[in-house]
């Protein structure tokens, strides 16, 4: 309800509509008893004209307000969801790494997109309808009481059954409700998995396997939601055959009053059977709509329990880095993924200004590890790293970010052009300035000869493109930010030779002048390097040239090399 703050005069307006319909058409029976009795009386039908004329206005302003009142608040309901879903994504690309690592996909798109759309029912036809339909509920009971006690408690008689299995109803369908949900964000995070993947899926001949896995989480989803119409099932028929109970015993006590001693009028019969029909359909539909409200409170608790999820790197730091140089410091660095599984155990680094740096050491040993805490993607367990001799936690983290530029091995574009994809959109980098990057890289002809040249669209994740033009787009990516840091991680693997010869140009351009830290397995990267930091099992074991390292007998660099890059070399 704080998101509908701001659209005070809207919601007010959609209250107002509700209040006063539940009165209008509470007078709708009062008219109709007032015109029966008084033709029965008199037989005027003049009078009898006036009645319905009024009886007419009174159906437009009821049709003038349910409008008004579904208008206003599905306009409510759709601003709130609106801001509640900027919300949440505000709030998911704050979080650390570790919450992606440990989070599915799915369940966080529907998080995002289906919960919140439900949560708008809780406005639209939950909350607002209950509303509505209380306050109905109310006002005839008054009127009813008014013109006559005795008919009313014969319909009051069935009403308590009649609120106790709504109640029931009620606690049954929460229950069901979450499952439902549940299910569908399973649904949800398994096809977007398979059709993730479905090039693993083919490979691996896995069609009919992940066909039979669907199909039953499939059930899983069916066998939900038809709990909750097996529910349905029974509630309404008992409704309805109490609501009838009660207009047949009104019927017969009104009908022999009205003969014996005419105690009770015909127009009274006639308004009562009406009024209990508005009584009870409410009731109904109150219990329908707990089928929305139900929902929502579900699906909000999901939406707000993400929303309340506290992963976010700290963000108080006050430095603008502006005008790094780029010397990097790692003293005495822990950490761990996970706790007691520690990844680093003790750095202790020193890179300089316009330094290049490669980093090589087994699967594991932490060379990802590394870079991943220069960007504050995770936070360390103990020690320090500092950029220019300022730790990096007293950095603005966006403007750090803005200064460091990583080129990964798995390279992610989005559908979209090539142009954006290098910008990302970026309003302060020109085409002319993404060109002439392209240009001193050597990537400007392999961009005009596609079709549309910068306006190429690489369709997502950038299907349309072979794994060494994607990191070719990667590289030029990170070259227009203009970073003072510049970080490959294994970005010249998996690459065609033609690809590598190109990648390996771009690669000589956009380390010059810039502190470098290179993970890679490529022997012509690692030689060029300045300085070459070995690692294993989340140590630093050896540093030096790529000539000091060979000299040292039974060096974990040197059996590197004879593993990995003789047969390069040869």
């Amino acid at each position: 309800m704080s998101f509908a703050k701001q659209y005070k005069f809207k919601f007010g307006v959609a209250v107002f509509s509700t209040i006063t319909l539940a009165v209008v058409a509470a007078a709708d029976p009062y008219i109709l008893i007032y015109a029966i009795n008084d033709f029965a009386e008199t037989k005027n039908s003049n009078e009898l004209l006036k009645n319905v004329i009024l009886l007419s206005f009174v159906l437009l302003v009821q049709v003038l307000l349910q409008f008004s009142f579904i208008y206003y608040a599905n306009w409510v309901g759709q601003h709130i969801i609106k801001d509640i879903r900027t919300k949440v994504f505000h709030k998911i690309t704050s979080f650390k790494m570790a919450y992606f690592d440990t989070s599915s996909v799915g369940k966080l798109v529907t998080r995002v997109v289906s919960d919140i759309e439900t949560i708008a029912n809780f406005f639209s036809q939950g909350v607002f309808m209950i509303v509505s339909d209380v306050l109905k509920m109310i006002v005839v009971s008054i009127v009813m009481l008014i013109i006559n006690w005795k008919l009313s408690l014969i319909i009051f008689a069935v009403l308590p059954i009649l609120i106790y299995a709504t109640k029931l109803f009620q606690i049954a369908i929460k229950s069901t409700f979450q499952d439902v949900r549940n299910q569908i964000a399973n649904l949800n995070s398994f096809v977007q998995e398979r059709v993730t993947g479905m090039k693993i899926v083919q490979l691996f001949n896995r069609e009919k396997i992940e066909y039979q896995n669907f199909y039953n989480i499939n059930e899983k989803h069916k066998k939900a939601y038809i709990k909750t119409v097996w529910y349905y099932s029974i509630f309404f028929p008992v409704a309805e055959i109490l609501s009838s109970i009660a207009i047949g015993l009104t019927v017969w006590y009104g009908g022999l009053q009205a003969v014996v001693d005419n105690s009770v009028t015909v127009g009274a019969v006639i308004g009562f059977v009406k009024m209990a029909q508005m009584l009870f359909r409410p009731l109904r539909q109150i219990a329908d709509k707990f089928n929305q409200l139900q929902m929502g409170i579900v699906s909000g608790e999901r939406v707000f329990a993400v929303m309340d999820t506290e992963s976010t790197i700290k963000k108080d730091g006050k430095v603008a880095a502006t005008d790094i140089e780029g010397n990097i410091s790692f003293k005495n660095v822990h950490f761990s993924y996970l706790p007691n599984e520690k990844i680093l155990k003790g750095i202790n680094l020193e890179v300089e200004k316009g330094e290049k740096v490669a980093i090589v050491g087994a699967t594991g040993a932490g060379k990802s590890t590394i870079i991943n805490l220069i960007n504050r993607f995770y936070e360390i367990d103990s020690g320090e790293i500092a950029i220019d001799n300022i730790n990096i936690n007293s950095y603005n983290i966006n403007s750090l970010r803005k200064k460091v530029a990583v080129v990964l091995q798995d390279v992610f574009l989005f559908s979209d052009s090539i142009l954006n994809n290098i910008t990302l959109n970026d309003p302060s980098i020109p085409l002319i300035a993404v060109e002439k990057a392209a240009k001193q890289i050597g990537i400007h002809e392999f961009i005009t000869s596609l079709p549309n040249g910068y306006k190429y669209n690489v369709k997502e994740r950038g299907g349309m493109l072979s794994s060494g033009q994607r990191q070719l787009i990667a590289f030029l990516r990170a070259y227009v930010s203009k970073p003072s840091i510049l970080i490959l991680d294994e970005a010249t693997s998996s690459v065609d030779s033609h690809s590598e010869q190109m990648i390996q140009y771009a690669t000589d351009q956009i380390t010059k002048n810039r502190t470098s830290i290179i993970i890679a397995h490529r022997l012509a990267t690692v030689k060029k390097a300045d300085k070459i930091i070995v690692m294993d099992k989340g140590k630093i074991v050896e540093i030096g040239s790529h000539d000091d390292l060979l000299q040292k007998e039974k060096g974990f660099y040197k059996k590197l090399y004879e593993v990995q890059f003789q047969e390069v070399a040869n």
